[in-house]
C-alpha cells in the first residue's frame, strides 16, 4: 500500500517549505505596509526610517533558486529544561533567516542562533541532546530529498552525508555563494569566535577560508548588530574581480550593510598611474619607512627663538620664547598626532598667558583662553613653530629630493634603497607625479601622522599573505579600537614582498595577540589535482601542512601535450560539455594569443569576475588575477609561462600552485613547452 501524502514526510516537509515562504511574505508585506506619518518629527528623521525600512525589506526577500531552510534539528529535550523532568523536546528548521508566523511562533531558525549551532557540531560522540539531524536536497528552489542521522541511537553506524557531499560539489555558476549549509565543525568554531578578538586562518586551495571569513561577518552582525551598526564593517579583497565575485554572498544571508574594498580603495588620496619595479616596490613596503617618515612629519617643528607678545586693551602679556620651547617640547615627547598636537599648541600657549592674567588678579574664563588662542599673534607663532603638512606633498619631496630623504632615512634605509625608491625625474606638482600603488600607501601613513584614520568596528582582510609590511599598517589603522578576520595561505604569496609568516604579518596588522588558525581539509579541490598541486609546495612553502581533500570524488586530472593554441581550445570544448563553468588560465603574456584562437571558432567568454550564465560559461583568466576565483573545471594553458611571468622562480611557482588549484571538478593542464621540473 502506499503512504498518504498527509503522512508521507517529504510532503510535510515541503508543506513546510511552502507555509514558510508564506510566512516570509507576510513579513515582508507588514514592513510595506508601514505608515511612518504620525511617528516622525521631521523630515530628516523620516528620511532615516524611511532607509531603515527599505534595508528591511531588501534582507526580507525570498530568493527563489535558494533554499530557506536547509536543515532541521529534533532535540530530545526542550533548550534550557531540566533532563531530568523529561521535557518533551522542541523541534528547530535551520536556515538563512529567521521567519516567524502570525502569532511570532518560530518556523525557521537562524543559522547563527545559538540553538542552531549543534546542526554543524553535534556527532555521535557528542549529540549536543539532538535526537536527529535532518539535511534537505534541493534542486532549484524545490525540496526533493532528506536525509536523516540519528545521533542518540548507538546502534546506527556513523555515515558521510550523500546530501553534504553534493552540496559542496554542486557546479558553480555565477558568483560564490554561501556554505550555511556545509559548514564543518572546525570552520563553525572560527565562524562563532567573539567581536573583542582577532582571527587569522591560514588556509590552503579548497578550504573555504573566504566563506569562513564573510560568515563570521553574518555572525558577528547577528550577535553584535547595534554596536557594529555604530562602528561599521568592512570587507578588502585583492582586486575588484575577487570583490565582484564575492559580493553575493552577504546579501543571500540578509546582510546588506557590509563595504567591500581593495586595499588601493583605501588609499586611494592620489591618483595612481605609475607603477614601480619590484625592487623598489619591495623598499617602499618596508615597515622601516614608517620611522622616515613619522621623522620628516616631525621635522617640520621648529623650535621658537622669540617669545610671544599678545595684546589684550591695554595690557601686553609676554610668553618667552624658554616657556615656549617647553611647551613644544612636551607635545613632541607626548607624541601625539602632527595636527592633533598642533592644534593643542595655541590652546597651551592661552593658557600660560591666563596663568599670568590670574597672577596680576585678573579671573579670565575659557572664553579668554580661546580669544587669546585665536589672537594673531599666537596664530603666528604657531605657523611658524607648527606648520601645517601636506602629506602628499610630503611624500613627494622624500622621493625626489636626494637630500630630504638621506637626512630623514639616515639609519635606515642604506644608500643603494634610498637610490631605488628616489624618482629620476623632478616633478611640478602632487597632481602631475606618476604615483605607484606603494606610494598612495606612503601617503596614507603620513596622512595618519598628521590626522588619526578613522577605525571601524570589525574588518575581514582576504588574501592577505600579499600585502606588504606598509600595506598590513594601512589596513591595522582601519581597526585599532575594532577586531580583525585574516585570511590567507602563506603558498599563495604571489608579490615579491609576500609575508614570510603570519607572525609577523599580524604584528605589523598591529594584532599581534590574534589567534592563528589552520585549515587543512579540501572541500572544493579533487583529490587528484591537490596532490598534483602539492608537489610545488616544498619548493614554495616548506613548513605548511598540505591540504588534504575529502571530496569522495576524485575529480578530472589530465595532463595533454599540445603543439598549437587551437589544441588549447579544443580542451575547453570538451569541458563545456559537461555541466558547470570553465575557467582558461594562462600567464598574462599569453592571453592576447589565446584571444585570438578563441576568437577563430567564434567561443565566446567572459572575462575574470563576470557571472557566468547558463549561455557562457567559459571565463579567460590571467593567473595574476586568477587567486580567489573557482571554476567546476580549469584549462591550464603553459604552466612554466606562469611561472616565467614573475620576477624570480618562487614567485612563479606560487603563482602556478595559484591557478593549479581553481578547479573545483576536473582540471586539464596543456604544454607545449616542458613542465617545470617541481611538477616531475
Amino acid at each position: 500500500m502506499s503512504t498518504p501524502p498527509a503522512q508521507d514526510p517529504l510532503s510535510r516537509e515541503r508543506a513546510h517549505l511552502g507555509s514558510s515562504r508564506a510566512a516570509l511574505r507576510a513579513m515582508r508585506e507588514d514592513v510595506e505596509n508601514l505608515d511612518i506619518k504620525d511617528v516622525t518629527a521631521n523630515w530628516v528623521n523620516a528620511a532615516v526610517l524611511q532607509h531603515q525600512i527599505d534595508e528591511r525589506i531588501k534582507a526580507l526577500a525570498d530568493l527563489s533558486h535558494t533554499p530557506l531552510f536547509f536543515g532541521r534539528l529534533d532535540y530530545l529535550h526542550a533548550p534550557g529544561a531540566d533532563k531530568a523532568e523529561g521535557a518533551e523536546g522542541e523541534r528547530f528548521y535551520i536556515g538563512r533567516r529567521h521567519v516567524h508566523d502570525a502569532e511570532g511562533d518560530p518556523m525557521v531558525i537562524d543559522w547563527r542562533a545559538p540553538v542552531s549551532q549543534p546542526f554543524y557540531r553535534a556527532s555521535k560522540k557528542d549529540p549536543m541532546d539532538v535526537g536527529l539531524r535532518r539535511r534537505f536536497g534541493y534542486t532549484g528552489g524545490d525540496l526533493t530529498a532528506y536525509e536523516d542521522e540519528h545521533l542518540s541511537d548507538p546502534s546506527e553506524a556513523a555515515a558521510t552525508s550523500k546530501l553534504l557531499q553534493q552540496e559542496i560539489e554542486r557546479p558553480r555558476v555565477g558568483p560564490m555563494r554561501d556554505i550555511v549549509a556545509t559548514i564543518q565543525p572546525e570552520q563553525d568554531e572560527i565562524v562563532r569566535s567573539g567581536l573583542s578578538g582577532s582571527v587569522c586562518v591560514q588556509g590552503g586551495p579548497g578550504t573555504g577560508k573566504t566563506a569562513v571569513g564573510l560568515h563570521r561577518v553574518a555572525y558577528l552582525l547577528y550577535a553584535h548588530r547595534e554596536r557594529l551598526a555604530r562602528t561599521g564593517t568592512l570587507v578588502i579583497g585583492p582586486n575588484k574581480s575577487f570583490l565582484h565575485y564575492i559580493e553575493q554572498v552577504l546579501p543571500a544571508l540578509g546582510e546588506l550593510e557590509v563595504k567591500q574594498a581593495t586595499v588601493d580603495d583605501l588609499v586611494a588620496h592620489v591618483e595612481v598611474r605609475g607603477t614601480d619595479d619590484a625592487t623598489a616596490a619591495v623598499v617602499k613596503g618596508d615597515a622601516r619607512m614608517a620611522e622616515v617618515l613619522r621623522r620628516a612629519v616631525r621635522s617640520h617643528v621648529t623650535l621658537p627663538t622669540e617669545g610671544v607678545v599678545v595684546v589684550r586693551g591695554s595690557r601686553r602679556w609676554r610668553v618667552p620664547a624658554y616657556e615656549l620651547e617647553t611647551i613644544v617640547g612636551e607635545l613632541l615627547d607626548r607624541d601625539i598626532r602632527y595636527g592633533a598636537a598642533r592644534e593643542a599648541l595655541p590652546q597651551r600657549i592661552a593658557h600660560a598667558v591666563l596663568v599670568q592674567m590670574e597672577r596680576s588678579g585678573e579671573a579670565p574664563d575659557d572664553r579668554v583662553q580661546d580669544a587669546v588662542a585665536r589672537n594673531t599673534a599666537v596664530k603666528a607663532a604657531v605657523k611658524a613653530i607648527w606648520p601645517p603638512v601636506d602629506p602628499a606633498k610630503l611624500v613627494l619631496r622624500l622621493l625626489t629630493d636626494a637630500d630630504f630623504l638621506a637626512v630623514h632615512a639616515d639609519g635606515i634605509l642604506d644608500e643603494d634603497e634610498q637610490k631605488e625608491i628616489l624618482w629620476s625625474k623632478p616633478v611640478r606638482s602632487v597632481k602631475s607625479a606618476r604615483w605607484a600603488p606603494a606610494d598612495a600607501v606612503l601617503i596614507d601613513e603620513a596622512t595618519d601622522l598628521v590626522q588619526r584614520t578613522h577605525s571601524l568596528g570589525h574588518v575581514v582582510l582576504d588574501e592577505a599573505q600579499d600585502l606588504s609590511p606598509m600595506q598590513y599598517r594601512a589596513v591595522g589603522r582601519r581597526c585599532t579600537t575594532g577586531s580583525a578576520t585574516v585570511l590567507g595561505d602563506l603558498a599563495q604569496g604571489t608579490t615579491p614582498w609576500a609575508t614570510r609568516s603570519w607572525d609577523e604579518a599580524l604584528a605589523h596588522l598591529g594584532k599581534g595577540d590574534a589567534v592563528i588558525e589552520e585549515l587543512t581539509a579540501g572541500f572544493r579541490v579533487p583529490t587528484d589535482v591537490i596532490t598534483y598541486a602539492s608537489r610545488l609546495l616544498p619548493h614554495i612553502a616548506p613548513g605548511l601542512t598540505p591540504v588534504a581533500s575529502v571530496r569522495e570524488n576524485p575529480g578530472f586530472f589530465e595532463v595533454r601535450p599540445t603543439t598549437a593554441d587551437e589544441q588549447v581550445v579544443d580542451a575547453c570544448e570538451e569541458l563545456l560539455r559537461n555541466e558547470g563553468s570553465i575557467g582558461l588560465i594562462a600567464a598574462d603574456a599569453r592571453i592576447p594569443a589565446l584571444t585570438e584562437a578563441l576568437a577563430a571558432v567564434g567561443l565566446t567568454y567572459l572575462g575574470p569576475g563576470e557571472e557566468t550564465t547558463a549561455q557562457t560559461r567559459l571565463t579567460l583568466v590571467p593567473a595574476s588575477l586568477a587567486k580567489g576565483l573557482e571554476y567546476d573545471y580549469v584549462v591550464l594553458d603553459e604552466p612554466q609561462a606562469v611561472v616565467d611571468g614573475e620576477p624570480d622562480e618562487r614567485t612563479g611557482l606560487r603563482r602556478l600552485y595559484v591557478a593549479l588549484t581553481r578547479a573545483v571538478s576536473g582540471l586539464t593542464v596543456t604544454h607545449a613547452a616542458p613542465l617545470p621540473q617541481q611538477l616531475a
